[in-house]
């Protein structure tokens, strides 16, 4: 067969379906609330035979949303050896563990779930040392009649636009992890370099004017009645946050300020 290569890559959610069924992570928590738990080799199979695609056919796989260990050292592993592999993470799985869930409900109901306290630390370091190419939110809007349903029955997702800059602030910068530099490469540069969107991702001239303006300083709790969404479905309510949006500017033009 021959093969054609259009300068692209595949971007894939790793879920493997036979071990996936679930509300949220395999282990006690799920087990304290009476509901079956997804377990972490769901995503970690399918990383696994993506990763042994691209290396064997030399080609970009993408992998998106990372939220255990194994996968950050199975992707750590396959670079280190030279494997066209990257992939990104989300500020839920850096800022919370599956017990959040006994706080918040289907409100920290996402699909990878929230994992261990191991998961998180492995993201973290991650993202550290490079294995995480970037930072993304997996916005997901629900109504509060969905969220409503329980965790079983409730769909799969939060929202994280608004949250995104301060919990990564919150929980990175302040704690020494990353400074303000990465995290303007992982939210903002990496991401445009892996989509090739060359007006996007910094500030230069000729290139588009996307900024985010905000006071790194500014801590206060997050709470319903900020969120500019239609939707609040987000364990960050309630939460303690560093980091203040003041103007959001699209291609020059402010379309939030506070």
């Amino acid at each position: 067969m021959k093969q054609i290569k259009f300068g692209s890559f595949v971007s894939e959610h790793c879920e493997e379906k036979s071990v996936s069924a679930g509300a949220i992570n395999a282990g006690s928590v799920a087990e304290k609330l009476g509901v079956k738990g997804v377990l972490p080799e769901a995503e970690e199979i399918m990383a696994s035979r993506d990763i042994v695609i691209a290396e064997t056919n030399n080609l970009h796989t993408h992998i998106c949303h990372i939220s255990t260990k194994t996968s950050v050292d199975t992707i750590r592993s396959a670079k280190q050896r030279g494997v066209n592999v990257t992939c990104e993470t989300c500020p839920h799985y850096y800022s919370f563990t599956v017990e959040e869930v006994l706080e918040s409900g289907a409100n920290a109901k996402m699909n990878p779930p929230l994992r261990e306290e191991k998961d998180k630390k492995a993201i973290i370091e991650g993202l550290k040392d490079g294995t995480i190419d970037a930072i993304i939110t997996d916005h997901a809007p629900h109504a509060k009649d969905e969220k409503a349903k329980g965790l079983e029955s409730a769909p799969n997702g939060i929202i994280g636009f608004e949250t995104a800059l301060p919990a990564t602030i919150t929980n990175l910068i302040k704690p020494g992890h990353i400074n303000y530099m990465d995290m303007v490469r992982l939210m903002s540069y990496n991401p445009a370099k892996l989509l090739k969107l060359n007006n996007k991702g910094e500030i230069a001239v000729g290139k588009d004017a996307d900024l985010t303006i905000f006071d790194p300083n500014k801590e206060y709790t997050y709470k319903e009645d900020m969120i500019v969404s239609k939707s609040h479905n987000t364990p960050w309510i309630g939460k303690k946050l560093s980091g203040e949006v003041k103007y959001t500017v699209v291609s020059g033009r402010i379309v939030y300020s506070v």
